[in-house]
């Protein structure tokens, strides 16, 4: 499979690829950085705009503006003119911990979780904001939140601790998500990798980014290892799909644990990458503001 560098971001901590359907480009941020990204695979234009703080995640709202979150709390940013504004705090955050990946479901929800900075302590947890509330929702007890993802039809949600090496999974419905229950076991697959930054396609398998791992990996809907794609990256972190009928993957990587050695085998990594999926994925709801 042929897999395209689309961007050389030099990012220290690429993540939360995403595609916008309604502006056909993608973000993603640099944590590290604070920078949000975009991307126009049209015209091959790209920027990045300064965050105030570690940026987690930004996901298109219905306004026009994008929801972002960000070390702090939650943000919302003007792509018109490039400014962010705090819309809320998270009840009961740590000042140590920050806000770390999302996703959206059909009813416009953003399911996102939070960790510990410096990724010792078991201090995140996951979160929903809907429509102005924030409320837990999800495992608790984690050092590295990684999701959630969500199914087309909304009728599953995938949670991933990073550091267990796990990807657990819940029902979800219009009125709650139920409780989390072993989905796969990473570990056992990839030892010295970590489960990164989940993404479910059309067909409900869930794919997910392989920190040390150098890959994408591929679950079909009972947890069982489908495919592997190499990329030319160690570290791994997000994978989304995009364009016009959802067969293009983006991926992000970092550098932020990379010594010079590393980066002589892998000149390519922080970059944002493309392939042509082997599945389409599907449109990712707007936030319900």
């Amino acid at each position: 499979m042929q897999i395209r560098q689309v961007l050389s971001a030099d990012a220290k901590l690429g993540e939360g690829v995403l595609w916008d359907a309604a502006r056909g480009i993608v973000w993603f941020v640099d944590i590290k950085r604070h920078r949000l990204w975009h991307y126009d695979p049209a015209t091959g234009s790209n920027a990045h705009s300064e965050a105030p703080g570690q940026i987690g995640w930004a996901i298109p709202a219905d306004n026009g503006l994008l929801l972002c979150g960000l070390q702090d709390g939650l943000y919302t940013f003007d792509p018109e003119t490039e400014v962010f504004e705090k819309l809320a705090d998270v009840p009961g955050e740590r000042a140590d911990n920050r806000l770390n990946d999302a996703c959206t479901d059909p009813w416009g929800r953003v399911w996102f979780g939070s960790m510990d900075d410096s990724e010792k302590d078991a201090s995140g947890r996951f979160y929903v904001f809907d429509r102005g509330d924030i409320r837990p929702a999800g495992p608790a007890g984690i050092t590295i939140t990684n999701g959630p993802a969500v199914s087309a039809q909304g009728d599953r949600i995938y949670f991933t601790d990073t550091t267990a090496q796990k990807i657990m999974v819940a029902d979800l419905s219009p009125s709650g998500v139920g409780e989390a229950r072993p989905f796969a076991d990473t570990g056992a697959l990839f030892p010295g990798a970590y489960p990164d930054g989940p993404v479910v396609d059309a067909e409900d398998h869930v794919w997910t980014g392989l920190y040390l791992g150098g890959r994408v990996a591929r679950f079909t809907p009972d947890g069982d290892l489908q495919q592997e794609i190499a990329m030319p990256a160690r570290d791994i972190t997000k994978m989304a799909f995009g364009g016009a009928d959802f067969r293009t993957a983006y991926v992000t990587s970092a550098t932020k644990n990379m010594e010079p050695e590393d980066m002589k085998q892998f000149p390519q990594a922080g970059s944002l990458f493309s392939f042509d999926a082997p599945v389409a994925g599907f449109a990712q709801a707007s936030v319900k503001l």
